[in-house]
């Protein structure tokens, strides 16, 4: 199965990895760069999201665990996935460069796994993990 991420250059802290792209378009909420249309959009974006892709129970401690969520490239992933054109809308507007980060074996240790995504820690030092510009 072929596993995959969409994400900025920028490292988050958490994690020591790209930036995720909800948490990236999450910080431009936080830092007041989105207009205020924007801003409501994105939390009708948000709640949607919340609703129909399950948010891993490690995110309600803080993340302790340093995971990072991959797409699976199955119907429901795939399908998440198109599903997120504001997100890239706001991440062109604004000029942050998306990445797609993709790898056909588990990139680390499955801490999570439901049918879009799964969760993985301690990431694998000799995988194989192409990266494209989208």
């Amino acid at each position: 199965m072929t596993f995959y991420r969409i994400h900025t250059a920028d490292i988050a802290y958490i994690t020591q990895q790209p930036r995720g792209l909800f948490t990236a378009i999450g910080k431009l909420v936080d830092s007041k760069t989105l207009t205020e249309e924007e801003t409501a959009e994105y939390w009708k974006n948000r709640e949607y999201f919340e609703k129909v892709l399950p948010v891993p129970p490690f995110y309600e401690q803080g993340n302790p665990e340093h995971a990072t969520t991959w797409f699976k490239d199955t119907p429901q992933g795939n399908d998440i996935y198109r599903q997120m054109t504001f997100y890239r809308e706001m991440a062109k507007k604004y000029g942050l460069k998306l990445y797609m980060s993709k790898c056909s074996e588990v990139p680390g240790e499955i801490i999570y796994e439901d049918d879009f995504q799964i969760a993985v820690k301690n990431l694998k030092e000799n995988i194989q993990i192409e990266v494209v510009e989208v």
